[in-house]
């Protein structure tokens, strides 16, 4: 059962975060199969681009599915999610390119990543209920697995990097090797579908859902008026505060790093997509070790300490990096980030969850979540290209990283003192 409950929570969140890492790996190739341009730069920042806005559509999926999980329950909320995400999948794996199709090509590719993104934007919020809604004394280790799912997805995504870079030549594979990463998603997808469209509901939300039924109707207009969504602003806030540095953790320091590391420090490409594999390898290996030991000595602990050493180490890890590009330097950086990534990151979605009461907790996830990611890591890639382009400053990553490390941490402040508020008006001790 716990087996079940996490794969079919996971499954989809690794699809996504695989679909993703791939286009940016591939985002030179996808360039000039999609957006030609006379100027190398622009053609492959308008295909960066297309990737971020997809993020757009990340708060409407979030309030759509998320409000829809609520209602009608998680496991249908993720079933639905899932298809979406196949769509978008494969619309990448089949659509000819601009030279046989010409501006539909783009216009498609543009439409199968906003579908995408409506997608993702309520997978998150209600995977994650949906795993901490069967264990209330084990909710760190399961929703952990959301962030070990994604190191999964990126140790996959970045094999087929290496591999394919490797491995063909560079006619076919600018011709139709690019596609073979996809392929692979669509393999995936149905198997996710089929199991999430055969479990059982969360135990918390059948609960919920009983006492609605029973209840009166003054009780639930009540209830529904103390835990409706528009009370919960200030814990939106927070959560959006808290996902800054885990997003700018993924699309910095993983899905940037190896475009990074062959235009800016001009390492072979195979070396720096295979750098990647020890980032998304520690962060599955350890995303759940975090997770469980925030079920003992608390979330908030862990997380503000990995806040605070990434602010303090990741400017003169950069600079150590410019000074001496080598594949060594490079390891140590991503070895790093990989840590911090699972140590923040493991713990992350059960401090969410713990935000928001069962009746909006869906819905606060996803919105959150979605929009964390939107303002900080969809467009991430493109905003860092564009700074070193226009100042010739290569540690623009390092600053990025700074400034959500620090926001972070401050969320955590806050939200760590309106806990211990909450148990002293309540008479219990903090822990």
């Amino acid at each position: 059962m716990v087996r079940r409950i996490v794969f079919s929570s996971s499954v989809g969140n690794a699809l996504e975060w695989f679909d993703f890492l791939v286009y940016g790996y591939f985002a030179t190739i996808i360039a000039k199969q999609f957006f030609p341009m006379q100027d190398e730069w622009l053609s492959t920042l308008l295909a960066i681009a297309t990737f971020g806005i997809s993020f757009l559509m990340r708060p409407l999926g979030a309030i759509v599915l998320g409000v829809y999980g609520d209602r009608k329950g998680r496991k249908a909320a993720l079933t639905l999610a899932i298809v979406l995400m196949m769509v978008g999948t494969f619309t990448m794996a089949v659509m000819p390119p601009y030279a046989s199709i010409g501006l539909a090509a783009p216009v498609l590719i543009l439409l199968a990543r906003l579908v995408q993104g409506f997608a993702v934007g309520g997978e998150f919020g209600s995977a994650t209920a949906f795993m901490v809604e069967h264990s209330a004394s084990r909710r760190g280790y399961y929703a952990s697995w959301q962030f070990a799912s994604q190191g999964l997805a990126a140790i996959t995504a970045a094999a087929f990097g290496s591999l394919l870079t490797a491995w063909m030549p560079p006619e076919q594979l600018n011709s139709w090797g690019w596609r073979l990463p996809f392929i692979f998603g669509l393999l995936v997808g149905p198997v996710g579908y089929y199991i999430r469209s055969h479990l059982d509901e969360t135990p918390e939300f059948l609960a919920l859902r009983k006492a609605r039924e029973s209840a009166s109707k003054h009780q639930i207009a009540s209830d529904a008026k103390d835990a409706s969504f528009s009370n919960q602003w200030v814990n939106l806030l927070l959560a959006v505060g808290i996902v800054a540095q885990s997003t700018v953790g993924v699309y910095v320091l993983q899905l940037y790093m190896p475009m990074y590391a062959v235009k800016q420090l001009h390492m072979p490409a195979a070396a720096s997509f295979g750098v990647v594999v020890l980032n998304g390898g520690l962060q599955f290996l350890l995303s759940p070790v975090m997770g469980a030991l925030s079920d003992r000595i608390g979330r908030i602990r862990i997380m503000l300490t990995t806040s605070i050493l990434m602010g303090v180490l990741i400017y003169p890890m950069f600079a150590l990096l410019q000074s001496h590009p080598t594949i060594g330097w490079l390891l140590l950086l991503q070895g790093t980030a990989g840590i911090f990534k699972a140590a923040y990151s493991g713990p992350m979605p059960a401090l969410m969850s713990e935000i928001f009461p069962t009746q909006v907790r869906s819905t606060g996830l996803s919105i959150g979540y979605s929009i964390g990611v939107t303002i900080f890591g969809g467009f991430a890639p493109t905003i860092v290209e564009t700074f070193i382009h226009l100042t010739g400053d290569k540690l623009a990553p390092s600053y990025y990283v700074l400034i959500a490390a620090v926001l972070s941490g401050l969320s955590l402040v806050v939200v760590a003192w309106r806990m211990r508020r909450v148990r002293r008006l309540e008479g219990v001790q903090p822990a």
